[in-house]
């Protein structure tokens, strides 16, 4: 099955108004970087349990990639009405939504979704196929959302990425620092911390425990780990926020001003099960702002491109 080509920024389309609106977003991000869009549709033929009075399964797998193919004319269009320049290509998948996906995020820069969805790819970062996507996906994940169901993705604001200091927000932080760069925007560095927890454990006497110490060690840790992608990019505009709160919440205050909200796909701490637990699908269903979501192996993909680019365009 052939997939997209090498830095192709992929997005998901089942004919939903919020998968139209995630092209349009996706397409922003490949002018950006120089790349191509590829709109990609996936379909799967029910089995024809009485074909005496149901069409062949042929000719319902036609039927499937002809209401297929006018979904992504329709997506192609609105791309086009706001990028008119961009490459764009597109192609009909049939089988599972998830493997194809997988199959495409070997060699995309993203894979893009709506928040809702008609199709095959309903639901898609808030079930089952999100957590297999998640897990066996080769670049992050975006879920473009709004302030509002049907908003279009807001252009304007910092990008927003939440650390605990794990691989997995190293991760987060390496696609943060180019996303932010990429877009010519401030990037807000959020660390969250509590009395009760100790980065995933609970602590074994948390009423004995110095508020101030805690804060003073997370932001000591914080400014740490963020010291080497500060020498990287020293021109970006970086703030770093230490903050007494959960992660649901701070993340979802911060993304409600910013156009990108940035998380590992996991977390030793604050961030555990960013993808498969309940972290995940609050900031997938409650985020004003699109959420990428980024595993460890990604992160090294693009990110030395987008350094030499960032400091040559800083010259």
């Amino acid at each position: 099955m052939p997939g997209a080509s090498e830095g192709t920024v992929v997005a998901g389309i089942d004919g939903s108004g919020s998968a139209g609106r995630a092209a349009v977003w996706a397409a922003g991000e490949a002018a950006r970087r120089g790349l191509t869009l590829r709109l990609v549709h996936v379909y799967s033929v029910p089995p024809v349990r009485a074909p005496a009075v149901l069409p062949s399964a042929e000719a319902i797998r036609s039927g499937f990639e002809e209401r297929g193919t006018d979904w992504l004319a329709e997506a192609r269009d609105a791309v086009a009405r706001r990028y008119p320049d961009l490459a764009v290509e597109t192609a009909v998948r049939e089988g599972s939504p998830v493997a194809a996906l997988i199959h495409e995020s070997r060699s995309a820069t993203m894979i893009v979704l709506g928040s809702r969805g008609l199709g095959g790819f309903t639901g898609l970062m808030v079930g089952s196929t999100a957590v297999a996507l998640a897990q066996h996906g080769h670049c992050p994940i975006v879920v473009a959302r709004g302030k509002k169901p049907d908003d279009a993705p807001p252009e304007t604001g910092p990008v927003v990425v939440g650390t605990d200091g794990s691989a997995w927000s190293d991760a987060a932080l390496a696609c943060a620092f180019d996303e932010a760069a990429s877009r010519g925007t401030d990037l807000i560095v959020v660390r969250v911390w509590n009395e009760i927890v100790d980065h995933g454990a609970f602590r074994a006497h948390p009423l004995a425990v110095d508020p101030a110490e805690i804060e003073t060690a997370e932001r000591k840790a914080a400014e740490e780990q963020l010291a080497p992608w500060r020498d990287r990019f020293p021109a970006l505009p970086v703030e770093t926020v230490v903050v007494r709160d959960r992660p649901v919440r701070a993340l979802l205050g911060f993304g409600a001003r910013a156009q990108l909200l940035v998380v590992g796909s996991r977390g030793r701490g604050g961030f555990e099960g960013m993808v498969l637990g309940s972290t995940s699908q609050a900031l997938v269903a409650h985020s004003e702002c699109p959420v990428m979501v980024v595993r460890p192996a990604e992160a090294a993909t693009g990110v030395a491109e987008a350094k030499a680019t960032y400091r040559e365009e800083e010259r």
